[in-house]
């Protein structure tokens, strides 16, 4: 975007390409004139990546990247299965996500409350999922879970989940 070049700052991470979420780093590309003033953000907002998390950040930025479109293919299988199940599930539905690897259903049609149906799906079924409001004063009526796992587990927590809201009473 040449012509917005001068006002464009970019921010990313690994979290999503490398699939390096637990490492926490980011980076950000600032027009000359605004630098100084983002380093003392920076600066003053964070600090001190540990030398590791560098380290196997700049391995995956430069290293080869025929990983990343093969991570593509698995989480577009995962992301499919889940949205599929999901809404096969009673009182469940979902649209397909369109980033990250989270679904994001929609389950006010099951009678719970979000934050009550995520404690419950993890002390019953040890799902894990978290409460829509916790993301947000819109978020009651939804639930977040994550397809940052294997097939077979995604398959196996989605069986879990219908097999509870089957037989559970909404608290």
């Amino acid at each position: 975007y040449p012509e917005i070049r001068d006002r464009l700052i970019l921010l990313n991470g690994w979290s999503k390409t490398y699939a390096m979420t637990g490492w926490r780093m980011g980076f950000s590309i600032w027009p000359k004139p605004l630098y100084d003033n983002a380093r003392k953000l920076a600066v003053n907002s964070h600090s001190c990546v540990n030398a590791p998390a560098q380290w196997a950040g700049l391995a995956a930025l430069t290293g080869p990247q025929d990983a990343v479109a093969m991570m593509l293919a698995e989480f577009d299988r995962r992301r499919k299965a889940v949205v599929a199940g999901l809404n096969e599930l009673p009182g469940v539905s979902c649209i397909e996500p369109k980033g990250a690897f989270y679904a994001f259903p929609n389950v006010s049609q099951t009678g719970w409350k979000a934050k009550k149906l995520a404690s419950a799906l993890l002390e019953e079924t040890g799902v894990a999922t978290i409460g829509g409001p916790d993301f947000g004063v819109h978020g009651e009526g939804y639930i977040r879970l994550s397809y940052a796992n294997s097939l077979e587990n995604i398959e196996r927590a989605l069986g879990r989940m219908g097999e509870f809201l089957k037989s559970a009473k909404a608290a």
